[in-house]
């Protein structure tokens, strides 16, 4: 039988080390690792539990090994800690689900997303990063502009203030952001089109759309921003429609182009992909996602494949398809 190793931060653990809600806003609860475990072990997986990345530490330096290793860590710090946990299973020979050091080390950084994108050819908004008011001097275009860290997931640091409409104030919310997460900056034209979250399961030219569902603020939400607050408190907030791309051709050029962004930075396995219209309804990249949530209930991957009548376990089927085949045809 197949071996499997789970690597996760559990959230409840760095609560009781003292970091706040907010510092542990993209940690995993318990009932999502017992969710993987419980469709891994359905599909025929044996499981180990390992947990995070000091804890594999100590597993590989026993001499532990794995078939493979399913990893959702995210790291505590630094702009490359989603890289950690994969780096050392590639240090010890270890193969592991989803995307490797680069990938997670780039994605985690939106502004050298963008740049890679861009130079892609996939469509994005212009942007600009900012560490200090001379970084200005860059800035190409005018307000409204939207600013959020540069490499924060969960919608930390986006609130109604996110949306800046003079240049005269701009300064001051990057410098408190920049203060606040001890990082630089994203500017970008504030956006006004119509939002969507899509799924994507596969590597390269296996990869394939999941589905997708749009994003609507509902009217007690916090205005014009997916913000923070917004996720966290989704169900009073927001609604997710099920996209038709079939349709909907704003939905389907949305899908078009998460999955030309999907490939272009070298994601694998599974995840999403963010994608905001401009006031024309042209679909934007925003970000990419190669560790997305995976709570069987809430996480928005396993939300979209329920509309597009994919199950849960059905889901991490076609994540362990995807990286068991990567990971066989590598094999010396």
């Amino acid at each position: 039988m197949i071996r499997i190793g789970l690597t996760y931060d559990l959230r409840s653990d760095y609560l009781a080390m003292g970091l706040s809600m907010e510092e542990t806003a993209e940690f995993d609860k318990e009932e999502t690792i017992a969710g993987i475990e419980a469709a891994l072990r359905a599909l025929g997986y044996a499981t180990d539990r390992i947990g995070h990345a000091k804890a594999l530490i100590r597993r590989l330096e026993a001499g532990d090994r794995w078939d493979l290793v399913f990893n959702i860590c995210e790291g505590l710090f630094g702009v490359a800690r989603e890289a950690q946990v994969p780096a050392l299973l590639d240090l010890y020979g270890v193969p592991y689900v989803f995307s490797d050091p680069l990938v997670l080390a780039l994605t985690l950084h939106k502004g050298m997303t963008k740049r890679v994108v861009r130079d892609a050819g996939v469509p994005t908004s212009d942007f600009c990063v900012y560490e200090e008011p001379a970084d200005l001097a860059t800035l190409r275009f005018g307000p409204p502009f939207f600013v959020k860290p540069v490499a924060e997931g969960t919608g930390k640091g986006c609130t109604a203030r996110s949306i800046v409409h003079d240049r005269d104030t701009l300064a001051t919310v990057c410098d408190d952001l920049v203060a606040r997460f001890r990082q630089p900056a994203l500017i970008e034209p504030y956006l006004g089109g119509r939002e969507f979250t899509v799924g994507i399961t596969g590597t390269g030219r296996q990869a394939r759309i999941v589905g997708s569902m749009e994003i609507v603020l509902l009217a007690n939400a916090e205005a014009g921003v997916y913000s923070f607050a917004n996720k966290g408190n989704y169900e009073d907030r927001v609604a997710y429609p099920a996209a038709d791309p079939a349709r909907d051709p704003v939905a389907a050029a949305a899908e078009r182009v998460a999955l030309d962004a999907w490939r272009a930075l070298g994601c694998r396995d599974g995840g999403r992909v963010d994608i905001r219209c401009d006031s024309d309804q042209h679909p934007m990249f925003l970000e990419v996602n190669p560790l997305a949530g995976l709570n069987p209930k809430d996480s928005d991957l396993p939300i979209l494949a329920r509309m597009a009548g994919v199950s849960y376990t059905e889901l991490i089927r076609r994540i362990m398809d995807s990286a068991t085949a990567r990971t066989a045809a590598r094999q010396p």
